[in-house]
């Protein structure tokens, strides 16, 4: 699975305060799952180069992507603002 949570990308359709810097969670119940701030930070190397052949890469790097694979369960996504920022972000999620 890979989710993606998208601010900066958002302004050339008219969103003038968009989130500029999202940082992306992912929670089973209360327990984080995983985290990503800058898409190109990944915690497995090998994943970026995933990201980018799955088409799923986002054009600016300061937008956040986790890729991951999950048991079936309830999961949730949260985006905020890199140090407490605010804006409008989206949150996308692409099963593979």
């Amino acid at each position: 699975m890979t989710v993606r949570a998208r601010g900066p990308s958002l302004v050339p359709f008219g969103i003038t305060n968009a989130l500029m810097d999202p940082v992306l969670e992912l929670f089973n119940g209360q327990v984080v799952v995983a985290t990503n701030d800058d898409w190109q930070a990944q915690n497995v190397p090998a994943d970026v180069a995933a990201i980018q052949a799955s088409g799923f890469a986002p054009a600016d790097t300061r937008e956040a992507v986790i890729r991951i694979t999950l048991p079936p369960g309830a999961y949730t996504a949260i985006v905020r603002g890199r140090n407490g920022t605010s804006g409008v972000g989206i949150i996308e999620a692409f099963a593979e």
